[in-house]
């Protein structure tokens, strides 16, 4: 006689979700008897909250790989950066985990990596790289790094930049491209001088309507002349106070591998539109129809399409200010603390693109209560906030720190991804990361 080998929740999760939910919740949906001893035994240690733990919902330790189940993604081992979370490697890209985002201004060693061609050679002069504004200008303008720090007041800022696609894996059914947790972000401190003074010393005709970027970084198919990607904005944001063209990271120059001698730094929107080795400015006369302009690309609808179905973009909008999204920098994903832990001191940073972030809570009973966090002032505009908080745990046992920011116009982030696209933009959903106490 053959026994039958029953799945495990992961497994029943994946492959039944009705009939794991069935088992495992039962109909008034909270955790039960076996289900409840399984589920305990899946994770490691009791659950001291499953009577609040929602229907179908998959604990996070299943749901996200984390390093303490040596499960965990592949690491990018690179001199000078940090052990980042790889991503790809043609071209080369690597998230930052977010325990490596506790800096208030993010070092470059932790900064997150996104390419979309080759790495440029290094100049032999990097103060003599020039830079070309022209187009719909009264004067085409042709000037060296050294002229342009010499010419324009120079500033200093810290300042947001972030993947168009951070957040991407949340997405069900899965999108294409880089599969982002939340650590496409950082917030270095960037110094230059502004693109608006630039483009008012080159003389904007009244025809000027957006930008265009070009970058030295080489295509991926080898071919001279065609340009990685080449995106573009309003006029307005490029001539907004916090638009730079930077030539020093926290104080020292630009590592080669993000952008040096020269990058544009557009925060707040998708920082495919701070285009590293910038060397041309295209002021059109009309919105700017680069390799990454147009379609699907950086865009997102502008009404609900169905999950998973194709689309070729035609009615999509551009993705410009970012979501409103927090991070959790004091406790990894995965953590196993001391038995007898019944505090946690949480702190991490959010951010709302162009706008500010006027709360964060914290939940360790899913989300069945909120805890309000303590959000302190952006440095600067543009400038992602730190915030800090402590919960408590009634016991020991399996814990989901559950973390949620709401923008100054009082969007909070939700509960799942919401408006699915095809290149998955946009995607700001709750975080949970999973602790064991002990």
């Amino acid at each position: 006689m053959t026994r039958k080998i029953e799945r495990s929740v992961q497994e029943l999760y994946r492959d039944d979700p009705e009939r794991a939910d069935a088992l495992a919740f039962g109909r008034r949906g909270a955790l039960k008897g076996a289900a409840l001893a399984a589920m305990g035994g899946a994770v490691g240690a009791a659950i001291p909250f499953a009577g609040t733990m929602p229907g179908g919902t998959l604990p996070a330790l299943f749901s996200r790989p984390a390093a303490a189940q040596g499960t965990g993604p592949e690491i990018l081992r690179m001199e000078g950066k940090g052990p980042l979370i790889l991503q790809g490697e043609r071209p080369l890209n690597a998230e930052t985990p977010e325990t490596l985002l506790d800096e208030p201004v993010t070092s470059a060693r932790n900064m997150f990596i996104r390419n979309n061609g080759g790495l440029p050679d290094v100049p032999a002069d990097p103060r003599g790289w020039k830079l070309t504004v022209d187009g719909e200008v009264n004067t085409k303008l042709e000037l060296t790094v050294a002229e342009l720090e010499s010419r324009f007041p120079v500033i200093t800022r810290q300042l947001q930049l972030e993947c168009g696609g951070n957040g991407r894996s949340f997405y069900a059914p899965q999108t294409r491209g880089n599969q982002w947790g939340n650590g496409a972000i950082s917030n270095g401190e960037w110094t230059g001088v502004r693109l608006r003074d630039v483009l008012q010393a080159a003389g904007l005709k009244p025809s000027a309507v957006a930008t265009g970027h070009y970058g030295a970084d080489p295509h991926l198919s080898g071919e001279p002349g065609r340009p990685a990607i080449a995106r573009g904005m309003r006029i307005a944001k490029a001539m907004e106070e916090d638009t730079l063209l930077a030539f020093r990271l926290n104080g020292e120059a630009i590592p080669h591998l993000h952008g040096a001698p020269l990058r544009l730094v557009t925060p707040g929107w998708p920082g495919s539109l701070s285009q590293k080795w910038l060397n041309r400015i295209w002021v059109r006369d009309k919105p700017h129809d680069g390799p990454g302009m147009g379609g699907t690309s950086y865009r997102v609808p502008v009404r609900p399409i169905v999950p998973g179905s194709s689309n070729n973009g035609a009615d999509f909008a551009d993705l410009e200010s970012m979501p409103v999204r927090s991070i959790l920098s004091s406790h990894a994903h995965g953590s196993r603390l001391a038995a007898g832990t019944r505090a946690l001191d949480l702190r991490g940073a959010a951010w709302a693109g162009d706008l500010t972030v006027q709360a964060v809570h914290a939940s360790v009973d899913f989300g069945a209560t909120w805890t309000e966090m303590q959000v302190a002032a952006p440095a600067n505009a543009h400038a992602w906030q730190r915030w800090t908080g402590r919960v408590s745990l009634p016991a020991d046992g399996y814990y989901e720190v559950w973390y949620r920011a709401t923008d100054s116009q009082g969007r909070m982030q939700p509960h799942l991804p919401a408006n699915w696209n095809p290149q998955g933009y946009g995607g700001n959903a709750i975080s949970r990361a999973a602790i064991l106490v002990g």
